[in-house]
């Protein structure tokens, strides 16, 4: 855009300083010497002629408003409309908006006024173009941006006017550059045209800018508009001649036009007055074709001559008048009024031609047209009835289902019917055979032995159709009644059928039962089965008649049934199978309700068998359970009493397991009869199972944590009141009595001992006494808790002190020191668990004691 806009500007620069120079003055900088607007108004004043009003001298904004408005309106005046264009903007320097204003001044005072050929402006401009440089060799000027960038346009304007500036037969295509400078050049030196293109941007610019174009354009147009004159003279002459030589043409070719358009209507008329008949038909058809090739291919090319030769005359007229000459006079006989005349006397022999011809065939045509009408119409009754005599004689009715005697009484009604209808045509037919004959058609013996046969056969198909009518409605009536037969044992049957089936399913059935009374259910709904049998037999019976009824009547009336009954598949002998296979299937479901019942019977006292057992031993555990609970928790003797009492507990467990093992026992029995539920007890042989090692396990549990405490005692010190002392404070805040306290029932008990510890500290101790994160604390992890907090127990610090004795108050300790002061089984445990000592004073075999003491109590103690 920046570039197009120079390129704009420069043009426009020296197009306007090609005017200033004539005011001794011009512009260096077009956004900058116009934004006074004095250079402007001096412009306007030039390239006008015209005085504008006085400008203002003075420096301000308001006054270079005020000059350049002056100028926009000196332009509005001459009729220019200004687009978006203000003083403001020219002021202002605004580029895009005065180089826009510069275009509208070019195009008003440079451009507008230029004509050619009934054209102007910048179509007259691009006209003048091509008609100057059309002689030129690689030029073709179609517009005003690329087909200038060779250069051979610039060249060839100059060139037709001045041949004597530029050798054109020198100048290349391909050699845009020198024939734009060379142009450029020649226009500036010799025509007094400034240069306003650079070469170099219109060879480097895909489309060089229209505007620029056409403005240097221009600049050559008014340069040799003097050269123009004369042409323009000479154009006009050749024009005026070449009006006349077109006239004169026009004269000729009405002349030869009239004298062969009078020439042939003279040859037709006599042809068309000719009015002698023929004698034959085809005759007189064949004139009537003539009479139509003359309508459709000769007299259309003469219509359209006359009406050409009417417009030639008339345009010739109005071309004389137009180009002031006298008006054409056709010779004697050729004036289009004595064209018309001849014209409407063709016409006239044409019509009653016409007419003659028609009323000619009309009456040759009458008698063959009632004779070939006598033909179709004989022709279309016979095809009609072809094959009638035959289908109305047929006995397909005898086989036939309703369904299809009612189709066929359909299809002979509707015969009927047209049989009516076909009556207007026999009629008809009689009735041209009549007027033949009094016409005296010379066919008329063929026509009247054809008629009767017409009339004779239309007698015997009225015979037949009433005998066929009679015999498919006796039919049908036979046929309804069976039809109705078949329906009733269709419905009767179906539901009956269905029962059968329905019985015969639930004999079959296999059924699949758990109690006595779910086996004495089946029991009686078979006897209220058994019960229904008589009246379906009566309901047999009943549907076995109707069938046999309906063979009655076939056999009676000669009915030759076709198919079977349309209503069901279902037939007598179907209904006897059955029938007989439920009676068959009856005392089998007997057999089979008699063996159940004594097999749930079995059942029944395998499951009291069960229960009574279940029933004493799923409370005997319970019992246990809680008895051991209690002894747990309660506080009776000392610990060893306690573990005493527990084992013998144990023992008597233990020794109820044969009743176990005998309830086992039963459960098999149980399973191997599958059965599934047990109504007199609750309880079930997992429940047992799942109880029995429960108990084992809670004993067994519960002496190891009586074991447990015992050591703890021992191993801490602990005396037995003190012990009973934690198993009360234990018991009391345990408040689910669950043998276990939560963390709040612990936290309780610790302020009910006297601890005042924040959530820290009590975070602290939940992690010694619950270091699984469970939630819950067991009294032993309470007894360990309190044990550590009451007792006098090793540290990390004294274990490290010993060590420290037994090696001579060394920082390390000798492998031979150990073997000597300990054990053999615990010296070898502390060699093998020791790491080499690596302080300063380190010898070979020193163990280090004190990481030692710190792993075994963890750094927690230290």
């Amino acid at each position: 855009m920046f570039i197009l806009l120079k390129c704009l500007g420069s043009t426009f620069t020296a197009w306007c300083n090609s005017h200033l120079r004539k005011a001794g003055t011009q512009i260096e900088n077009i956004e900058e010497d116009f934004r006074d607007g004095l250079k402007l108004m001096l412009l306007l004043e030039v390239i006008s002629g015209e005085r504008l009003a006085k400008p203002e001298r003075g420096k301000m904004r308001v006054h270079k408003i005020s000059n350049v408005n002056k100028a926009l309106n000196f332009i509005a005046s001459k009729g220019v409309k200004l687009v978006s264009i203000g003083a403001e903007e020219i002021v202002d320097g605004n580029a895009k908006m005065t180089l826009g204003m510069i275009w509208t001044i070019i195009l008003r005072f440079a451009i507008q006024d230029i004509s050619v050929e009934e054209t102007s402006a910048k179509e007259g401009l691009l006209l003048w173009c091509q008609r100057k440089t059309a002689p030129y060799k690689n030029v073709n000027i179609q517009n005003f941006h690329i087909s200038w960038k060779d250069g051979l346009g610039f060249c060839a304007l100059i060139h037709r006017h001045r041949p004597e500036l530029i050798d054109y037969g020198k100048l290349r295509k391909d050699d845009p550059m020198t024939n734009l400078n060379t142009a450029f050049d020649v226009a500036e030196k010799y025509l007094d045209i400034p240069k306003m293109l650079d070469a170099e941007d219109i060879v480097g610019t895909a489309r060089p800018d229209e505007k620029a174009i056409m403005t240097y354009v221009s600049s050559f147009y008014h340069a040799f508009s003097g050269a123009q004159k004369a042409e323009t003279a000479a154009n006009r002459i050749c024009k005026v001649l070449a009006v006349n030589q077109e006239n004169e043409q026009l004269m000729e070719d009405y002349e030869k036009l009239a004298s062969d358009l009078l020439e042939w209507i003279r040859r037709t008329i006599p042809w068309l007055e000719n009015r002698v008949p023929e004698n034959t038909m085809q005759a007189m058809q064949q004139k009537l074709e003539d009479f139509r090739d003359y309508r459709r291919l000769h007299k259309p090319p003469k219509v359209q001559e006359k009406c050409q030769l009417e417009i030639n005359f008339n345009t010739l007229q109005t071309k004389l008048r137009l180009s002031n000459r006298p008006a054409f006079m056709p010779s004697e006989g050729k004036m289009v009024s004595d064209i018309s005349n001849a014209w409407g006397s063709l016409e006239g022999a044409e019509k009653g031609y016409e007419e003659w011809l028609l009323n000619e065939i009309r009456r040759l045509e009458r008698l063959d047209h009632l004779a070939e009408k006598f033909r179709q119409k004989a022709a279309i009754h016979e095809a009609w009835t072809d094959g009638k005599e035959e289908m109305l004689q047929q006995k397909d009715y005898e086989t036939a289902s309703l369904s299809d005697i009612k189709a066929l009484l359909k299809k002979h009604e509707a015969f009927e019917s047209d049989l009516a209808a076909h009556q207007d045509r026999v009629e008809q037919i009689a009735a041209i055979a009549q007027e033949l004959n009094e016409l005296e058609y010379y066919d008329s013996p063929s026509v009247n032995v054809r008629c009767q046969q017409i009339c004779d056969q239309w007698d015997s198909l009225g015979v037949l159709t009433q005998k066929r009518s009679e015999a498919l409605q006796r039919t049908e009536k036979l046929l309804e009644t069976i039809d109705q037969l078949y329906l009733e044992f269709a419905k009767r049957a179906a539901p009956f059928n269905n029962w059968m089936e329905g019985a015969m399913e639930d004999l079959q059935d296999t059924f699949i039962v758990h109690t006595i009374e779910e086996i004495q259910g089946l029991s009686t709904a078979h006897e209220q089965f058994k019960a229904t049998l008589p009246e379906a037999d009566k309901e047999r019976q009943a549907i076995l008649g109707i069938h046999n009824e309906i063979a009655k009547i076939v056999q009676t009336y000669h009915v030759n049934m076709a198919g079977t009954n349309p209503y069901t598949t279902i037939n007598p002998q179907e209904i006897n199978a059955k029938w007989d296979k439920v009676r068959q299937l009856v005392p089998q479901r007997d057999q089979a309700l008699i063996e159940e019942h004594a097999r749930q019977q079995n059942n029944e006292r395998l499951r009291r068998q069960f229960a009574n057992q279940a029933n004493v031993i799923g409370p005997w555990i319970q019992t246990k359970m809680e008895e051991i609970g209690r002894i747990s928790i309660e506080m009776h003797g000392t610990l060893e009493d306690q573990l005493t009492h527990l084992r013998q507990y144990e023992k008597s467990i233990v020794n109820y397991k044969p009743k176990i093992d005998q309830l086992e026992g039963d459960h098999q029995l149980i399973q191997e009869a599958l059965i599934f539920d047990n109504k007199h007890t609750n309880y079930t042989m997992e429940h047992i199972r799942v109880g029995w090692e429960q108990l084992l396990t809670t004993i067994a549990r519960t002496i190891n944590e009586i074991e447990n405490q015992v050591l703890t005692r021992d191993a801490k010190g602990i005396s037995q009141e003190q012990m009973n002392e934690f198993r009360a404070s234990f018991n009391h805040f345990d408040r689910k009595r669950t043998g276990m306290m939560d963390a709040e029932d612990f936290r309780a008990c610790l302020i009910s001992m006297g601890y005042n510890m924040g959530e820290a500290e009590f975070a602290r101790i939940m992690s010694i006494v619950d270091p699984n994160r469970l939630g819950v604390i067991t009294f032993q992890a309470f007894i360990d808790f309190m044990s550590r907090e009451t007792a006098d127990t090793d540290t990390a610090d004294q274990v490290m002190a010993s060590f420290k004795v037994l090696a001579g108050d060394k920082n390390y300790i000798l492998a031979d020191e150990l073997r000597r002061e300990l054990p053999p089984d615990q010296a070898e445990y502390c060699i093998a668990r020791m790491t080499p000592y690596t302080g300063p004073d380190a010898i070979p075999g020193a163990l280090d004691y004190m990481s030692f003491s710190t792993a075994l109590y963890g750094e927690s103690d230290l």
